[in-house]
């Protein structure tokens, strides 16, 4: 751990110890590199390197997250050369470690006549659960245009793979190479192919314990989901992280000049590029042309999401999409892990009083962090606090969930 007294005691004794020629030759450089970088340290401890906010009502659930998952509780030291939420947003794809896995690939066909594709880890090697039947169970939900092969979809994989656990990564239509069959994809409202998703798995293990992770919208799908159904699920636990809890405050958010530039804009590009490659199916219901004149998120939602799930406008869309509606009526625990500066779900919207009424469901917020960043470490390629708070909350829960008792 950083402590400043310990930090300023070492550079003095530095300063007096390595630079003695005054105010000329070299050591002015030095003092002056050293100064700033005392300075800029101090600066970071004192304004940078934080506790998260814990917002826990349940005083079971509070007590669990205490003891069993540190990290609720540490102080969360971000990346010292990138930590403002953009940076990290845009450089994690970059600087983390991808670890490589095989999946094995299965379709599932829905009522409608389409399918969902589902990357399997089965993790046949466990030691620690050798029974396959008996070995907990993740579902991951990654973002909005993810699949299986996101970096921090596969940092999961391999947290889980160290416990012993299964992984099975959902896969929305149409995004991870696979045909899609009729005319619709998905959307952060409709809950059915997740629906399908879990109760497909529950029904091939249904003695191993299950819960899910989602990210981004995958976890904004996931807490619909928990809204609509409440106790009426397979799933014993969810983890969630950098959700967007108010859709039309991240749509705001998005469409602000640099964030435009930096992400939105990007994003659209991508969701064209997929309506693109199944235009063949597509353009028999949807004017594709409007989609494709689409200049930010919010556009392509008005002209293909909102019409494809029959919302009378984008608004009804927006308002039946935020999870902070629905927050209420979640019944299983659930851990959510939010930076405040995500321009994704911006730290305004983040439904910290209706958290607060339910016992069921925790809050982890963090000053500095972004969209799915959260790097730490001097070059965090390896592990990052998203990834240690996922490991502990699911070790936890698998090993000691009989300790929260949820009203």
């Amino acid at each position: 751990m950083f402590s400043l007294q310990v930090l300023t005691r070492e550079l003095s004794v530095y300063l007096e110890s390595q630079v003695r020629v005054g105010l000329f030759g070299s050591g002015v450089g030095l003092s002056l590199v050293l100064g700033v970088s005392a300075a800029y340290v101090c600066y970071y401890l004192s304004s940078i390197a934080k506790k998260p906010r814990l917002v826990a009502a349940g005083e079971a659930f509070r007590t669990f997250l205490e003891q069993h998952c540190p990290a609720v509780t540490d102080t969360y030291y971000p990346t010292i050369w990138c930590w403002e939420g953009r940076a990290q947003t845009l450089l994690r794809p970059f600087i983390a470690y991808k670890p490589s896995f095989q999946y094995t690939n299965e379709h599932i066909k829905t009522a409608d006549g389409g399918q969902i594709s589902l990357d399997w880890f089965n993790n046949d090697v466990s030691t620690l659960y050798p029974d396959a039947s008996t070995r907990p169970t993740i579902i991951l939900l990654p973002g909005l245009t993810g699949t299986s092969r996101e970096s921090y979809i596969l940092h999961m994989v391999q947290q889980s793979k160290t416990l012993g656990y299964r992984c099975v990564v959902f896969n929305n239509r149409g995004v991870a190479g696979e045909d899609l069959l009729t005319p619709r994809t998905y959307c952060a409202s409709n809950t059915e192919d997740l629906e399908a998703v879990i109760y497909h798995v529950y029904s091939i293990y249904p003695s191993a314990p299950l819960m899910a992770a989602g990210v981004s919208m995958g976890g904004m799908l996931l807490l619909n989901y928990l809204g609509h159904t409440g106790k009426e699920t397979p799933l014993k636990a969810a983890i969630i992280f950098s959700a967007g809890w108010n859709a039309p405050e991240s749509a705001n958010s998005l469409e602000k000049p640099v964030n435009w530039l930096l992400f939105n804009y990007y994003l659209t590009t991508c969701l064209q590029s997929s309506v693109n490659r199944h235009r063949h199916v597509l353009e028999k219901i949807f004017n594709l042309d409007l989609v494709m004149k689409a200049k930010t998120i919010r556009e392509f939602d008005k002209e293909f999401t909102s019409v494809m799930f029959g919302y009378p406008s984008i608004e009804d869309y927006y308002k039946d999409a935020s999870p902070c509606y629905k927050l209420k009526s979640v019944e299983i625990p659930v851990l959510c892990l939010n930076a405040l500066d995500d321009v994704f779900s911006p730290g305004h919207a983040i439904p910290i009083e209706s958290a607060k009424q339910n016992p069921n469901v925790a809050l982890v917020i963090t000053s500095f962090g972004g969209h799915i960043g959260f790097l730490e470490g001097i070059w965090p390629r390896q592990c990052t606090y998203m990834d240690r708070l996922f490991k502990q909350f699911v070790q936890a829960f698998f090993e000691h969930g009989s300790e929260i008792h949820s009203t």
